[in-house]
């Protein structure tokens, strides 16, 4: 078979993506059909940047989820195929088996590994990590700044000491020290994640809590169902290898359905400790604005709770500056990742994220731009993305 010319690479390439349109066509023809009834989302479509960013950002979602559904990918990201090393993009598999996809559409790695399928896979480390470990930092930032704006004092003092002295590490080597072997095998990141990870049971707790306090008929019951589904999922999170089943012998396989590895359950805690403290002072100053609002002082005059003040007076009208920062906070994590997986650390060496993959290819980048090319734009385009989303967000919340 011939190599394929640019033109070609480029048709199959879109191709290979054309779920990808399809999703994105029907997600945005939803939404815009739908957007007066969509609050803030609906109202992003107003904005050209926003649009333009939330292409992006969903274009890199699509791909990350139809590339773990192997919709996407021509290749086994992790298999080496012999002849295809550093071979240029468009080049044919010699002696291709039948049902096998006959090229490598953006060439082949310095290990014979086909770089499309690994910025595929790429994408859904990404798609899994950033946006979670992201919410549950802001789950524990949201859960104590709150009453540290809203009541001040020794609690405030001592929250935010320990929040200055968490950032007063520079973040990248904050990172490095969480990640490195030395400290996984002491055990400290399983021991944060079994504190990071609580903070969202005593979030959801206390927010159905103060909301139904006066209905405690309805409140009991959905307490006890939310409790019990947050604390399966929470023994399931900090379990590792089946071992919440082992431990307990009689209890069935499904009550412990799934196990993060654990390269990502140490860049997971680490990503969510180092961001904690900046959500914290961030919530923190809004709880201190907003709760000398007219609207605080009705709510206490009809008696309610503090923590139905914090979490549904103050936190509602604190919801635009938030979610700005939770998108931009998403790039930062992307970045983050990608600087990792760049120096090696935290995920497993063969993994295809962003980072390792232009970690490998630049070793060569003045003789091959292929490897490290496709990677490098992947997450340029995906942070830019989030960057112009947090633009637009911004630009309508500015409009409420």
């Amino acid at each position: 078979m011939e190599p394929l010319g640019t033109f070609e690479i480029i048709i199959r390439v879109l191709y290979q993506l054309s779920s990808v349109w399809i999703a994105l066509l029907l997600l945005f023809a939803l939404s815009i059909a739908f957007k007066r009834r969509l609050g803030l989302y609906g109202k992003l479509f107003d904005s050209p940047i926003g649009m333009i960013g939330f292409a992006l950002v969903m274009f890199w979602v699509f791909v990350g989820i139809f590339g773990a559904m192997d919709m996407i990918i021509t290749h086994d990201p992790l298999s080496q195929v012999s002849g295809m090393k550093n071979k240029v993009p468009g080049t044919p598999l010699a002696g291709a088996a039948e049902g096998d996809y006959a090229w490598y559409l953006l060439g082949g790695d310095n290990l014979a590994r086909d770089v499309f399928s690994r910025v595929i896979k790429g994408a859904w480390i990404v798609v899994q990590i950033a946006p979670l470990a992201t919410l549950f930092a802001f789950m524990v930032g949201i859960t104590l700044g709150l009453p540290a704006g809203y009541y001040g004092g020794r609690l405030d003092t001592f929250l935010s000491f320990l929040a200055n002295l968490i950032l007063a590490f520079p973040v990248i080597l904050l990172f490095y020290l969480l990640v490195t072997p030395e400290i996984v095998a002491t055990g400290l990141p399983t021991m944060m994640a079994i504190v990071l990870f609580m903070f969202p049971i005593v979030f959801l707790c206390v927010l159905l809590n103060s909301r139904y306090r006066t209905q405690p008929a309805f409140r009991t019951p959905l307490l006890i169902g939310v409790l019990g589904f947050a604390l399966w999922l929470y023994l399931a999170l900090i379990s590792e290898n089946g071992y919440l089943v082992r431990s307990i012998p009689g209890l069935p396989s499904v009550l412990d359905p799934f196990d993060i590895p654990g390269g990502i359950l140490v860049v997971f805690v680490s990503v969510v400790f180092v961001n904690s403290p900046t959500v914290f002072r961030i919530v923190r100053g809004l709880a201190m604005d907003i709760k000398t609002r007219d609207y605080v002082a009705a709510a206490q005059t009809r008696g309610e709770g503090p923590w139905y003040i914090m979490l549904w007076e103050i936190l509602p009208n604190a919801r635009g500056p938030l979610i700005v920062d939770f998108c931009l906070r998403i790039g930062y994590t992307t970045i983050l990742l990608g600087t990792l997986g760049f120096f090696g650390l935290g995920l497993p060496p063969e993994s295809p994220d962003w980072g390792s993959t232009i970690n490998e290819g630049r070793k060569l980048l003045s003789i091959y731009l292929h490897p490290a090319l496709p990677p490098a734009l992947a997450l340029l385009s995906l942070v830019l993305g989030l960057n112009l989303l947090a633009d637009g967000l911004r630009e309508e919340s500015l409009k409420d």
